[in-house]
This record gives C-alpha cells, sequence and structure tokens, in this order.
C-alpha cells in the first residue's frame, strides 16, 4: 500500500521528558547516599539527584546509574567497560546493542548535565508526522517497523540507517531492529505521530523533502 508522508515538525532535543520515573529518583538518591529523599517534594526529585550524583567520581557515578538500569542485562565487566568509554565518547550513539542505546542515552544525558560537560553530551529527536494512506480510506495501524520502512523512500542515501539497514527498509524483509531504532512512537488519531529516536540515526538534514510517499508491503511468510 501506499501512503503519503509528511513531516511536520523536527526538534533536538537533549533530554527525554518522563524517562526518569519518580520510583527512579528515589532508587538512585537513596543509591548516590542521599539522606531522607523521600521526604522531599517531588518536583525537586530530579535537581537533588544532580546535585548527589556529583558527590562521587565520574566513572563511580556512572557504574551507579548504569547499574540501576542495565544491572540485569548488563555483566559488571561490561558496566565497567561502558563506564569508562562513556567519559571519551558517546557510547549510546555506537553501542552495538541496538536496543540498549536508548537506556545508554538517557544515562548518558543525566551523568552529562550532573557534571557539567565532563561527559560528552549526546542528542535525540522528535519528529512530528502525518501518514495517511492514499489507496484506502482507513487508518494504518502503525509499527516502528512499518514506520521506518515508510520513512526510507524519504530519507537522504547519506542517512546512517539506510545504509545499515538498507535490505530491512526497502525490501519485503523483517526488521526487528526497529524496536530499538524508534525510542518512542505515539498517536491519538492513528494518523499523526510523534516519533522519538537518536538524533545519530535521524536527524533534519536526512529529509531532503518534508513530504514524500512511502511503500509498505506486507512480509510475507514461507512455510
Amino acid at each position: 500500500m501506499k501512503y503519503n508522508i509528511k513531516i511536520n515538525s523536527i526538534k533536538t532535543v537533549d533530554e527525554i521528558q518522563g524517562y526518569w520515573s519518580t520510583d527512579d529518583y528515589l532508587q538512585l538518591l537513596e543509591k548516590y547516599n542521599f539522606p531522607d529523599a523521600g521526604t522531599a517534594k517531588k518536583e525537586t526529585l530530579h535537581e537533588l539527584l544532580l546535585m548527589a550524583i556529583t558527590d562521587f567520581e565520574p566513572k563511580d557515578a556512572a557504574i551507579i546509574v548504569l547499574t540501576h538500569k542495565l544491572g540485569e542485562i548488563l555483566s559488571e565487566g561490561q558496566i565497567e567497560q561502558i563506564s569508562n568509554d562513556m567519559l571519551i565518547d558517546t557510547v549510546c550513539e555506537e553501542y552495538p546493542e541496538i536496543e540498549l542505546q536508548y537506556a545508554l542515552f538517557n544515562c548518558n544525558q543525566l551523568l552529562y548535565k550532573a557534571f557539567n560537560g565532563i561527559f560528552p553530551s549526546a542528542n535525540a529527536t522528535i519528529i512530528d508526522c502525518s501518514i495517511t494512506p492514499i489507496d484506502a480510506n482507513s487508518a494504518i495501524k502503525m509499527t516502528k517497523e512499518i514506520l521506518l520502512k515508510l520513512f526510507s523512500k524519504g530519507l537522504s542515501d547519506r542517512n546512517i540507517l539506510k545504509r545499515l539497514f538498507g535490505e530491512q527498509m526497502n525490501e519485503n524483509a523483517s526488521f526487528p531492529e526497529a524496536e530499538g531504532i524508534v525510542w518512542n512512537l505515539e498517536s491519538k488519531d492513528f494518523i499523526n505521530f510523534s516519533v522519538t529516536t537518536s538524533a545519530n540515526l535521524l536527524k533534519d538534514e536526512d529529509f531532503p523533502a518534508l513530504e514524500f510517499e512511502g511503500n509498505y508491503t506486507e512480509l510475507s511468510i514461507e512455510y
């Protein structure tokens, strides 16, 4: 099926609002030895955490937040290595397990803001777009995989996703990596969508035109 894609806005941000929950803040404040965090006002928890983090050496602070978010997925050795690498490079843009880049981005930016630039900064992209079927009346049931396949026709050939995942984005092929590439996909009406991803993967200059057509063919399954 063919669809019309209109890019309404592309915004670059250095923080994902709402990623850290109140429970995250309270647990991290305890791990950073902040006293009586439970009595603090909710709206102050973020700033209190930034202050508490700086009582630790940067590498030790990184280990704590990485263990909090990824301790059940990564080994102590992997976390130790990432905590070293984060001080010199944007690991969240290059980590080979793409499904972990979202968590790594948010850990990185928390540390970046706490230490006022000791950690290299990274950016995210939020794309607001409209997607409407050309040859059908029904709204599309959007998934992250379908979205990226539709975006493919409108992306510059220099775009990193097209170079890394050209076959998955353009052919009738499975694309499980889409779940890690698109961090958030939201819509209230199934026509207008908000898409959040890494600015390393999608950014303003990757779209030569703000309106284009895309195709999606349902994946055929061979038995």
